[in-house]
């Protein structure tokens, strides 16, 4: 059976990746990018393949991307939360922007993805949530405070939608 996957930050890394085993197995594809244009090239313009420009920090554009993703392929049957980024640096030596920009993103924008989509899992009775996370989610480093901490958050989110989802 196809499936509909969403991927967010699918234009490069690991998003890319998954994006592209997707399609290689026949599946539909939501690809989720800040810019819509290099990923278009990327993964072409086919019928199975839609391109959205999403911040994953801006709930009203999310909202309006799962719609649309909605509205095209009917339900999404996996979700990749892939978008992130790494700030490297110590604790002590990270400003507030700097860090309130990385929890916006790692956190935060898994957060608003994930309770836009979750409504219309509920309504299908399925469906998959894969959070990207990274070793650093279970041990941190020195100089990687803050990006670890967000991977410690991205955890625990995980481990307690397994259990309210269940």
């Amino acid at each position: 059976t196809q499936k509909t996957w969403l991927i967010t930050g699918a234009s490069r890394g690991i998003g890319a990746e998954i994006a592209k085993a997707v399609l290689a197995a026949g599946d539909k594809l939501v690809a989720t990018v800040r810019n819509q244009t290099s990923c278009q090239q990327q993964f072409g313009t086919t019928e199975d393949v839609l391109t959205l420009s999403m911040d994953v920090t801006d709930e009203v554009q999310v909202k309006a991307a799962i719609a649309t993703a909605l509205e095209k392929f009917g339900q999404i049957d996996v979700l990749v939360n892939n978008a992130g980024f790494g700030l490297l640096g110590a604790v002590e030596e990270c400003s507030a922007e700097e860090v309130e920009s990385v929890y916006r993103t790692n956190v935060f924008g898994l957060l608003n993805v994930t309770r836009a989509v979750l409504p219309s899992m509920r309504q299908h009775r399925s469906g998959h949530i894969i959070n990207i996370s990274s070793l650093g989610g279970y041990r941190s480093y020195a100089g990687w405070g803050i990006y670890c901490s967000t991977k410690f958050a991205v955890e625990g989110i995980t481990e307690a939608l397994h259990g309210e989802l269940a």
